[in-house]
């Protein structure tokens, strides 16, 4: 019995380190990822922002007559 403690004890080590060692790349690719997006790739893509039209307003006028 004391060999099947020790049996698990190492399993249990193994499957640690594997686990670490992956979410390490994991992290590492990530971070690399984000790192490389450009900052003004996003705000550039959104264009000029919220106006508000005529058919925008005859909607909000149909959700107040109800």
């Amino acid at each position: 019995m004391k060999k099947q403690a020790s049996d698990m004890g190492r399993r249990q080590l193994l499957k640690a380190l594997a686990l670490g060692s992956a979410a390490g790349a994991v992290a590492t690719v990530s971070s690399q990822a984000v790192a490389a997006t450009p900052e003004n790739a996003t705000t550039s893509a959104k264009g000029d922002g919220y106006r508000e039209t005529d058919h925008i307003r005859s909607y909000y006028a149909s959700l107040r007559s109800k």
